[in-house]
């Protein structure tokens, strides 16, 4: 169980996370400093760097927090399921749930997209939430990462097609719902990457 001292650190963050979200959204990066977010937070500037190194890891934080939460429901699915399967019951229903604003998730990419030092963090949290898929996508299959190229590189096909279906869906050209463009995208990579030709 986690402490009491721990819970606070966690909660802490969290709050200093989603005041630099809010604050990039409503008045821009500019805007985002460890003392404004502080101010936000309610919290001292030091409290800010002590849980975070610079500004683009607390915006991009609580969804960090959030790919790190899909390998653990990867991990809860039924043993014996095959894991292509499970991959298409978690991902689309979790990514919805962590993007589910389009008009602020568009603002973000645009943001992603000016910024060398959040398309720097915001890669990070790619990778690293990678990594945690992988290793449960071994556990699932009976192969580490360390010895076996599969879980790693399925890992890498699903981020990316998360990646694709959703900055597809932030543009708002498409109606489709995010969480059947990541079953689509999903479905098309298991078979193959077929190419579709008019008729």
């Amino acid at each position: 169980m986690t402490g009491l001292r721990e819970r606070k650190k966690a909660a802490s963050r969290a709050a200093m996370s989603q005041a630099a979200w809010r604050m990039l959204l409503e008045h821009g990066l500019d805007a985002v400093t460890p003392e404004s977010v502080a101010a936000a937070a309610d919290m001292a500037p030091r409290t800010f760097r002590y849980h975070f190194r610079n500004r683009e890891e607390a915006i991009l934080d609580g969804l960090a927090q959030q790919h790190m939460a899909l390998a653990a429901r990867i991990r809860e699915r039924p043993a014996g399921e095959p894991v292509w399967d499970s991959l298409r019951h978690v991902l689309p229903a979790a990514v919805t749930e962590m993007f589910g604003d389009r008009a602020e998730f568009a603002k973000l990419v645009a943001v992603i997209a000016d910024s060398p030092a959040m398309l720097a963090a915001n890669l990070l949290v790619l990778e690293q939430g990678r990594q945690l898929m992988a290793g449960a996508i071994g556990e699932r299959i009976g192969r580490t990462p360390q010895t076996d190229v599969y879980p790693g590189l399925l890992a890498g096909v699903a981020g990316t097609a998360i990646s694709i279906a959703v900055t597809h869906w932030a543009r708002g050209d498409d109606d489709t719902p995010l969480g059947d463009l990541i079953r689509d995208c999903l479905d098309r990579l298991r078979a193959g990457l077929p190419l579709e030709t008019s008729p």
